[in-house]
């Protein structure tokens, strides 16, 4: 079903993509079927993935296929290892030049059947202890990680060498005061979060697509109907996000999501094609107000508000308290950021549904934003 005949369904439809039967519209065509292996390799990988690896490990089709299955065959090999050799475990690695897993021990004659082993002077339990101590010290600014390291034996702390100072050297006295294990590597670069939460923005579950709605603390909202509580979500960048900590549908149409720490939710919602929209605060806006949405198929699109509580009985169920207006969307809008007031600064709610497109009209639904943060105890990041 393309876009167009989807959204004339009669009656009022979602407005996600590849997420419900009824609007399966996926963002970039349909989901990748999986490649199967040739030779005595039986899994099946996705095409994508496939993709990825020949392209960032320098490998051919079959290489990426046979390095994925030593992969998987040495990752269970170094389960078994550290639950059976205990204390006496010292980490494991796989060489990436020759794709062979290496086993540390920190007992001479242990052997572990399909890995290489070395012997080394920390065990995996001694390390993890220096880093926990580690952990519980307040590092300066200039200290921008620390880690184990098995294949070094080592704890290694990282310093940005340009902001290096007396705190610094402080405190990786006392780090190597914890234990010998530790080390010290000089970096140029301090890390940062990499990308920003933005109402609008595309949202990417599995082969559907839906829209941002509104940053919160630790992650953002959105429509329920676009995924289920545990559903793995990525970014307009299809960059890992998190998941869905919560979703109602129907009955409502809202969900919360959980994202990594890559993401830092902004209070901003995209005008596609103008500045940033900052969000303020959540007055709800009158009957007849105006109002503007924002989503990742039709962009910036406005309106007014023409009903509140209104009850819709979509083909998925029955969904109450939604609010009516005449701003247009589509599929793949679902869950885009409604906003009004004075500079748009007041979130309104996210989108659930509608019947039209934005070439002919038609009637939008969105799911109010207060009761969700409610319901889930979540706080508006504002501007």
């Amino acid at each position: 079903m393309n876009r167009t005949s989807a959204a004339r369904i009669t009656g009022a439809v979602l407005l996600a993509t590849g997420v419900v039967t009824a609007l399966s519209v996926p963002a970039f065509g349909a989901p990748a079927a999986p490649v199967t292996p040739t030779g005595s390799d039986t899994e099946s990988y996705p095409a994508e993935l496939l993709q990825a690896v020949e392209r960032d490990l320098g490998l051919n089709a079959d290489q990426a296929r046979v390095r994925l299955a030593t992969d998987q065959t040495s990752s269970e090999i170094a389960e078994q290892a550290k639950a059976s050799l205990g204390d006496a475990f010292g980490g494991a690695w796989i060489d990436q030049a020759s794709g062979r897993l290496t086993v540390a021990v920190t007992r001479p004659g242990l052997s572990v059947t399909g890995a290489d082993v070395k012997v080394v002077q920390n065990s995996l339990t001694q390390l993890s202890g220096t880093k926990s101590v580690l952990d519980l010290m307040s590092a300066p600014a200039s200290i921008t990680s620390w880690r184990v390291d098995e294949k070094s034996n080592s704890v290694v702390v990282e310093v940005n060498k340009n902001l290096r100072d007396a705190a610094a050297d402080k405190w990786i006295a006392t780090a190597k005061g914890i234990g010998g294990a530790v080390q010290v590597a000089e970096v140029t670069e301090s890390p940062t979060p990499l990308y920003d939460l933005r109402g609008g923005d595309a949202i990417y579950m599995g082969g559907g697509r839906c829209s941002l709605g509104f940053s919160v603390s630790g992650g953002y909202v959105t429509a329920g109907h676009c995924g289920r509580a545990g559903t793995a979500v990525s970014g307009y960048n299809r960059v890992a996000q998190g998941s869905f900590a919560g979703s109602v549908f129907p009955g409502n149409d809202m969900a919360h999501v959980r994202t990594n720490s890559n993401w830092t939710p902004r209070p901003w919602v995209n005008r596609y094609g103008g500045a940033n929209v900052i969000v303020r605060g959540s007055t709800v806006a009158a009957i007849g107000a105006q109002i503007c949405r924002s989503g990742s198929t039709t962009g910036w699109r406005c309106g007014t508000v023409q009903a509140y509580n209104q009850t819709v009985n979509y083909p998925q169920g029955t969904v109450r308290g939604l609010t009516r207006t005449n701003a247009c969307a589509e599929p793949g809008d679902s869950g885009g950021s409604w906003v009004a007031g004075s500079g748009f600064g007041q979130a309104q709610g996210v989108t659930s549904g509608g019947s039209g497109n934005c070439s002919s009209g038609g009637t939008t639904f969105f799911q109010p934003v207060n009761p969700i943060l409610s319901r889930y105890g979540l706080t508006l990041t504002r501007g």
